[in-house]
């Protein structure tokens, strides 16, 4: 049996400005029975240092560790090849979690021990301010069993973050974990490889912050990726399942609805997305859905290209006015 309850694994590349935040959190955590692995993920601004000089005068329960940069998901992978707990978590290097995240998450395995995705509820942090997340489930929810297709194809609210998930480790490895030529959605593909076999457990309240304040140009949802690196076009091993399952049915075609758009009015990736597009049932997606795909092309184009426009106009505003 494994001494430690609990391995956190820190992903971090050039977050100077935050792993402080981030690794305090853990630090200051009610429940104790943990490890903590920060893997450096080729850093060039500082952050290895940071963290080394936080974490480098404790006991060996912290470690700090670097690598050629190779993405989030072979830092996640590694730090847990390193570790020893017997269930692990990870915690992005601008999120934090709150004192009592490890602790909820301690009581819920013991009352849950049979599942193989846990998970808490989380804040969204922008502008400095703190307001709780979506996550599919009604108000009164409290705790226990969800049906995490079902939950999260409601309104498209992530049930689970990486930053709000707690995994057993044999779970981990046997489900493949993380797979390294995604570099978008890679954990949403590990969430519904688990949750597809194993129970799935959330617990309603907000114990992590989602940090949405990293300046835009840093945002990789922002970026248009190869398709050969975004989820959407590597869960072909799900079509199987999803004519069997209505609920994953119905969660993939609002996912390819709500994520091809950008691809879909792009000229470099408009082919891929038709590819995609193609395996909808469109009774599974919202009417505006709907017409946005199956109005004229041309149309569609300007109306995007107008409104990136006026964001952009909005944000020199806004700089402007605050600059004044």
């Amino acid at each position: 049996m494994n001494e430690i309850r609990f391995s956190v694994i820190v992903p971090l590349y050039n977050k100077a400005n935050y792993i402080k935040r981030t690794l305090n959190s853990i630090l200051h955590q009610t429940f104790c029975d943990y490890e903590l692995i920060v893997v450096d993920d080729g850093s060039t601004d500082g952050s290895f240092e940071i963290a080394l000089k936080i974490l480098g005068s404790k006991n060996n329960k912290y470690r700090v560790i670097t690598q050629p940069n190779a993405g989030v998901s072979s830092a996640r992978n590694n730090g847990v090849d390193l570790s020893k707990g017997e269930y692990v978590c990870f915690l992005d290097s601008d999120d934090w979690w709150e004192p009592g995240f490890l602790e909820e998450m301690n009581r819920l395995i013991d009352d849950y021990p049979d599942a193989g995705l846990y998970g808490t509820g989380f804040n969204l942090v922008k502008n400095g301010k703190k307001r709780k997340a979506p996550i599919g489930v009604d108000d009164d929810f409290d705790r226990g069993y969800i049906d995490y297709c079902q939950v999260y194809a409601k309104n498209l609210c992530m049930p689970i973050t990486s930053s709000s998930v707690v995994i057993p480790r044999d779970v981990f490895v046997l489900s493949g974990k993380f797979r390294e030529g995604i570099t978008l959605g890679e954990d949403f593909d590990l969430w519904i490889r688990i949750a597809l076999k194993y129970p799935v457990v959330l617990v309603n309240k907000p114990l992590a912050n989602y940090f949405q304040d990293v300046p835009i140009r840093d945002r990789a949802t922002r970026k248009l990726r190869d398709p050969k690196t975004h989820m959407l076009w590597n869960l072909d091993y799900l079509e199987e399942e999803e004519t069997r399952n209505t609920d994953l049915k119905k969660l993939m075609d609002m996912l390819r609805a709500n994520g091809l758009c950008r691809f879909y009015l792009s000229h470099q990736y408009h082919k891929e997305a038709m590819a995609q597009l193609a395996k909808i049932d469109w009774n599974n997606v919202s009417q505006q859905s709907f017409q946005f795909y199956h109005s004229p092309l041309f149309l569609e184009r300007f109306c995007f290209k107008m409104r990136t426009i006026g964001a952009v106009m909005k944000h020199f505003f806004l700089r402007g006015i605050s600059n004044y």
